[in-house]
């Protein structure tokens, strides 16, 4: 069998045409060889395999996630200091030193007052039993006499001839110095975040570059360089909006906490901020907060409850009206698929977890847009 003479490489510098039609005779070549296809079997051992690595390798992955969502989002920053020609290093630099600047003061307007907020817990328990027998005096009587049957029980065991159990009073001590370890677990991880986040922004496109070159053929270079731009674009774009919008709701929930008279309204409109970026749990926890806060603040029933009807109402409106004419048909998601990913990595990560859940989801679908055999998946995962 005669076999195909290769093509020789002419002498000097390598002209541009020859690399291209090498890369096209190689990408014919590996087109030509048939390839392993992999067994249900072992896709199923690939991904319980990759959720394990991704659970026990939590303290070295997340960080790394992290930092590689906020790099990406802040790369129209690096693009724009750019075109002043600034150096990458040197716009890599002022926007660490700005991110520092922005999470010290969040720390010290949210972090430390709601470090005491959290320490004086028990006693916010008990101002809210309290306030709850005033406001609903028919629901505590029924309580009371539910409370009342029980003893009656107990009294007819113990004449049965059981033994009344020791009753042991336990005082833990140790609440603040576990919020101090929390806290500074958190900011230690931060710290971790920020470096990369400095790294990945300083090294410009070094990485992409390298995995152009690690492609063995032309097609797949030309894919992997579409499908990062879109990754990038998609990730920057949604999560500049999401920012923006959530920046907007937390100044204007400050605002109407100031005019209801609830004590520190920019703690409260930063909290509601940050808990807008998880879907579904975060709106909730954040009612459920401010309604806490409204019944130890007010005394009738009706002042109580207005500082979370007035957060409902906004969040509302911002959900169904807002986020939908800023963010458009590009960004919709299935929700049930956004549930199910906001399950999934809560379970995996925790709340940082359930913060990636959107952006992961939505660069799971712009890889699969790109993929023809993947396409079905993007399908499932848009509205």
């Amino acid at each position: 069998m005669l076999s195909r003479p290769e093509p020789q490489k002419p002498s000097g510098p390598v002209p541009v045409s020859y690399e291209v039609e090498n890369e096209e005779l190689n990408d014919a070549a590996s087109v030509s060889q048939p390839r392993a296809k992999t067994t249900p079997v072992q896709f199923i051992l690939i991904v319980l395999g990759t959720i394990a690595f991704l659970y026990f390798a939590r303290p070295v992955v997340l960080p790394v996630f992290l930092a590689c969502m906020a790099a990406t989002t802040l790369k129209p920053l690096m693009r724009w200091l750019s075109l002043l020609h600034i150096p990458t290093v040197a716009a890599a630099a002022f926007i660490f030193v700005l991110l520092v600047g922005i999470l010290s003061v969040g720390f010290f307007q949210l972090g430390r007052p709601a470090v005491h907020w959290i320490d004086d817990l028990p006693e916010h328990v008990g101002e809210l039993k309290a306030r709850a027998q005033k406001l609903f005096p028919n629901a505590i009587k029924m309580g009371n006499a539910m409370t009342a049957v029980n003893d009656l029980g107990a009294v007819a065991d113990k004449k049965g001839g059981q033994k009344e159990m020791p009753t042991v009073q336990i005082n833990d001590q140790r609440g603040t110095s576990s919020i101090l370890n929390w806290t500074g677990t958190i900011l230690g991880g931060l710290g971790e975040v920020l470096v990369l986040i400095y790294l990945l922004l300083a090294s410009g496109d070094m990485f992409m570059q390298k995995l152009v070159r690690v492609m063995p053929t032309l097609r797949d270079k030309k894919r992997a360089v579409e499908i990062t731009h879109e990754i990038q674009s998609h990730i920057s774009n949604y999560l500049f909006s999401v920012s923006i919008i959530n920046i907007g709701l937390g100044a204007v929930a400050s605002i109407i906490f100031y005019l209801l008279n609830v004590p520190k309204p920019g703690m409260w409109g930063m909290l509601v901020a940050i808990l807008n970026f998880v879907p579904y749990f975060g709106p909730i926890v954040g009612v459920g907060l401010l309604a806490m806060v409204g019944l130890l603040t007010f005394e009738t029933l009706w002042q109580g409850l207005m500082p979370a009807g007035g957060y409902l109402m906004l969040h509302l409106a911002e959900a169904n009206f807002v986020t939908p004419i800023l963010l458009g048909r590009r960004f919709t998601l299935n929700p049930v698929a956004i549930f199910i990913s906001l399950m999934f990595w809560l379970w995996l990560w925790g709340i940082p977890g359930a913060l990636l859940s959107v952006p992961i989801l939505v660069s799971v679908k712009a890889v699969c847009d790109r993929i023809p055999k993947a396409s079905y998946v993007s399908e499932l995962i848009g509205r």
